[in-house]
């Protein structure tokens, strides 16, 4: 029987550069690959800047996500595998925040979203993972709605501020360069209206969406060709875009640094994949972290939502059990449609045979053949009732031993269980 499997690669065992070197292609790509393979029935995939997972409906879905990362070359050391019941708990925990760096953060239910979007335009999920990923953003949405989990908001981005904050001693008087003008822009930007700094800069490579964001949050647009003159004046830059390759090199610095007059330039990046190439930082007059630097950040709003996880966790628990219970009963009634179609077929035989033999005799008419049909379905729902209830019964106490001893007694086994028996 097919169920769902999971691999995850996330901040918890991986560095951003590990996660970086493992994962090739974009989301489309990598849903093709995966998708492509004999046994996999569903997939969906979820990237976001500390993390990177795979979920897959297969008969083997562990075994397959395993050859899998062999073929992708990850290493074992900084993946976890999960099967049906640790995926449920990780994807709901997941949609509430609770398997983010930033406890709470709500970037992650949006994403989520997004990401399972593209999987199902893709056409590479079905009921199976459908069903999963519609109760976790659900549950998500009931964690922030009935727990202060994400109060006080937390972000990736705002915890760059607070890092740069703590890095510099504060951050009033200083001026800032934001790379970058998406959602992860916009939350940088939203902290560091708040710190008082001089100038805040924004830029990114659709001109036109840095505006935006420049005159909503009182900052300035620089176009991106003109970064470097900006880097020249800049206390900080924080980057944060989705560009697939480096935006910061060396060599575009060097000239920037001399230029500096020798005053320290903190360069804190964000993006995954990177938008800094890490030999920035070993020049002089450059000090460059990135996300896996956020690690340490904890302020007085997480010992809060640290104190929300009780609510949210019994919440999780009681989202999980419904869930578990869609998937029991969604296998007893396909048990149930392949006993009622056998019933339905025989019923046809049976009356096929009984009206051609009443119709040697003497003319039937059309009343005479549906009271015959009529009859013989009545009989088939009243024997099938009761037996209907029990089944459904003992699939969502999970007693599934009693599920495939009633598939076994109706010849209703799967290829799988018959293998098994045989062997």
């Amino acid at each position: 029987m097919s169920e769902i499997a999971s691999m995850l690669m996330t901040h918890r065992k991986a560095s951003i550069e590990e996660m970086e070197q493992a994962w090739h292609g974009d989301v489309e790509t990598m849903l093709k690959w995966i998708h492509s393979h004999e046994q996999v029935e569903e997939c969906a995939l979820l990237q976001t800047c500390n993390r990177r997972e795979i979920y897959v409906v297969s008969p083997r879905g562990e075994k397959i996500l395993f050859e899998l990362a062999k073929k992708a070359r990850i290493s074992s050391r900084i993946i976890d595998f999960h099967d049906q019941e640790e995926s449920f708990h990780h994807l709901l925990r997941l949609a509430s925040g609770l398997e983010s760096m930033i406890i709470g953060e709500d970037q992650i239910l949006g994403q989520m979203k997004n990401l399972y979007t593209i999987a199902k335009d893709a056409g590479t999920t079905g009921w199976m993972l459908d069903t999963a990923f519609k109760k976790a953003i659900q549950t998500g949405k009931r964690v922030r709605r009935e727990t202060r989990i994400n109060e006080r908001s937390i972000s990736v981005g705002s915890a760059a501020v607070e890092l740069a904050e703590e890095i510099l001693g504060g951050l009033e008087g200083t001026s800032i360069l934001v790379i970058g003008a998406g959602d992860t822009g916009e939350l940088i930007c939203k902290a560091l209206m708040t710190r008082e700094v001089s100038n805040l800069y924004v830029t990114n490579r659709t001109f036109s969406t840095a505006l935006c964001l420049a005159a909503n949050l009182n900052g300035k647009a620089i176009p991106f060709d003109q970064m470097k003159d900006y880097l020249e004046i800049s206390d900080v830059v924080i980057s944060a875009t989705s560009a697939p390759h480096y935006i910061l090199i060396a060599s575009d610095l060097r000239e920037v640094i001399e230029k500096r007059k020798h005053k320290k330039l903190l360069i804190i990046d964000i993006a995954n994949p990177r938008d800094v190439d890490e030999s920035v930082g070993k020049l002089d007059g450059v000090e460059l972290r990135n996300i896996d630097d956020l690690k340490g950040i904890s302020t007085d709003h997480m010992k809060m939502r640290m104190a929300e996880m009780e609510k949210a966790e019994a919440i999780i628990e009681e989202e999980l059990n419904l869930l578990r219970a869609k998937y029991k009963r969604k296998e007893a009634e396909a048990l149930l449609a392949k006993l009622y179609s056998q019933a339905e077929e025989i019923k046809e035989q049976e009356c096929q045979r009984a009206m051609n033999k009443l119709g040697s005799r003497h003319t039937l008419g059309d009343m005479e053949q549906k009271v015959l049909m009529d009859m013989s379905h009545a009989i088939v729902n009243k024997i099938f009732a009761e037996p209907t209830k029990v089944l459904r019964k003992a699939a969502e106490s999970g007693d599934t031993n009693f599920v495939r001893y009633v598939a076994e007694l109706f010849g209703q086994e799967n290829d799988d269980e018959k293998d098994a028996t045989a062997s």
